[in-house]
């Protein structure tokens, strides 16, 4: 009697155990939201973790007219020093911690003018960007979301063209 009591409590432990791994990982599970902005002083597109555990950003993508790109300085007409971005490479990964987030584009535009303003909203709208990222449990996620956002304030119809 002593045996089979023994062993049921052995299961029973194991079982435990079992659960408070899954609610471990689904705890400490990232959930990343693309964030864009489009204020009078800026524009931005961020990558946000909303999640209660680190998001390893394994790759960002850039898609635009069915043409995969690496960084976004690839997509734009923009000189890249005029403008902050981030590049991700093989040795350079990034990590967003909970409630933080990752600054993918953010250009200051205070001093442009309406039509070099409409310009890169432009270009922006028509990128898609897909983020790759994991937990710390190495479970993987894709996010994926288009930038035709900021074409919502274009005022000429053939520029969404």
């Amino acid at each position: 009697m002593a045996i089979i009591i023994s062993v049921l409590a052995l299961l029973a432990t194991f079982y435990q155990l079992y659960l408070q791994r899954i609610h471990n990982e689904k705890s400490l599970k990232p959930l990343g939201q693309v964030d864009l902005g489009d204020q009078k002083k800026r524009l931005y597109i961020h990558i946000q973790n909303n999640g209660l555990g680190p998001m390893l950003i394994d790759t960002l993508t850039f898609i635009n007219q069915g043409h995969h790109y690496f960084a976004i300085s690839d997509c734009l007409s923009l000189d890249p020093k005029s403008y902050w971005h981030i590049l991700l490479s093989n040795t350079a990964k990034k990590i967003i911690l909970p409630n933080a987030y990752l600054v993918v584009f953010e250009k200051n535009i205070e001093s442009h003018s309406l039509e070099e303003i409409e310009s890169i909203r432009k270009q922006l709208s028509s990128i898609t960007l897909k983020v790759d990222y994991r937990d710390i449990y190495e479970n993987r996620f894709t996010l994926k979301r288009s930038l035709e956002w900021f074409s919502r304030h274009m005022t000429d119809e053939k520029s969404l063209k």
